[in-house]
């Protein structure tokens, strides 16, 4: 019989699935005074279940980074017990300062989950010029998930 862990964990293609709907990731990294640093940022994953967001060059989040790559990221959902779900991942980041690089991801994050024509991808790409000159990509890969969907339960604890 399946632990209660094991009945609540996503499947890979279900972790997948719930990256790709949400849009705001907690990321978790080290301060140099020894406490979590924790700041919610927009994200995109790729098809390596990567998890990329960009952010100013000068952050904390990124001195942190530099210092100390590991990090924890945490995306979660539901209002009631009954409808937490949860991605849980420890990874190791990588500051990307490659200006196309930082311009294909500002697109990816601000266009996920709609389906754009390359137009509309383009002004999207335009518009974020600008702001793209100051960031960096912050890429994580990840070492190990953690994953839990209380619905799965059925109301049943």
């Amino acid at each position: 019989m399946p632990s209660r862990r094991e009945l609540i964990a996503l499947t890979d293609a279900e972790r997948r699935e719930y990256l790709n709907q949400q849009k705001t990731l907690v990321i978790v990294s080290n301060g140099a005074n020894g406490y979590p640093h924790p700041m919610p940022m927009w994200f995109c994953v790729d098809d390596n279940d990567c998890f990329y967001c960009t952010t100013f060059e000068k952050s904390q989040k990124v001195l942190n980074l530099k210092r100390d790559p590991r990090a924890t990221l945490l995306v979660e959902s539901g209002e009631d017990y009954a409808e937490l779900k949860s991605v849980l991942a420890y990874a190791d980041a990588e500051v990307i300062a490659d200006q196309e690089v930082v311009l294909d991801t500002l697109v990816a994050i601000n266009s996920k989950g709609s389906a754009l024509d390359d137009s509309q991808l383009g002004k999207i790409r335009e518009a974020m010029i600008a702001s793209a000159k100051k960031r960096v990509v912050l890429k994580f890969v990840p070492n190990s998930f953690v994953t839990w969907d209380h619905s799965k339960l059925a109301g049943k604890y």
